[in-house]
């Protein structure tokens, strides 16, 4: 749940021609739906190949901060590839080596949800795709600039980040209330996101601009499915 907001430095695609414009956002959301499939085949085969009951066991079994811990560190680490600049390799391998790290980290929920919550997932996953079309929706038609949104959301996950580790300490359960605050703080990030695309990104990081909207889409679906886990 990686949320780095890069400020880039070279011209924002706000200040390029229509056309050039149009390029850009047009390869971000194809990079974004590419960056789904891409997740969702990973997913397939972890489960079909029985590698997830391995991978779902391991971290159940093991402290959660560790492995929160090391995905942060992926997550940074493929963000900061992508971001860089430099070739396109490198900002391709960044959104890989972050899809995959996605992917590992959702086994477990998903694990648990296929055994104890049957439709969840599909539920979840209707609920955020409709979360996240109608939030893009209001932010390209409205052409709204939500940069003010950045600070608000840099300590809505720092105060998350606290809770989820005070949680994990001292043994306390974050309940249905917190899973909505996130899928509202999801959704803030989503329009953040969008905004940042439709004005700030270079026009050559539109892999860094599609990897932040599958943070915020991946974000949202991870705390929607535990919404629906908790009805059962």
């Amino acid at each position: 749940m990686n949320q780095a907001y890069p400020m880039p430095q070279q011209a924002p695609v706000a200040s390029i021609g229509v056309d050039a414009r149009a390029t850009f956002i047009t390869r971000t959301y194809l990079h974004l739906f590419g960056a789904i499939i891409t997740f969702v085949l990973i997913e397939v085969f972890l489960f079909t190949s029985g590698i997830a009951q391995t991978i779902a066991r391991a971290m159940l079994g093991t402290s959660w901060l560790l492995v929160l811990g090391g995905f942060m560190i992926v997550g940074w680490f493929g963000s900061r590839m992508a971001s860089a600049g430099g070739s396109p390799a490198r900002q391709y391998a960044g959104l890989g080596v972050y899809v995959l790290g996605q992917a590992i980290i959702f086994v477990p929920l998903l694990y648990v949800a296929q055994a104890y919550a049957p439709g969840a997932i599909e539920s979840a996953a209707m609920v955020t795709l409709l979360g996240f079309a109608g939030l893009t929706a209001v932010a390209m038609t409205t052409r709204k600039d939500f940069s003010f949104l950045g600070g608000l959301l840099r300590w809505g996950f720092v105060g998350a980040l606290v809770l989820i580790v005070g949680g994990v300490i001292f043994g306390f359960q974050l309940g249905t209330f917190f899973s909505v605050a996130m899928v509202v703080l999801a959704g803030a990030a989503i329009l953040y996101d969008t905004s940042n695309v439709l004005l700030r990104y270079p026009e050559d990081q539109y892999v860094a601009a599609s990897l932040q909207l599958f943070a915020s889409v991946a974000l949202m679906f991870w705390y929607v499915l535990r919404i629906f886990m908790s009805r059962n």
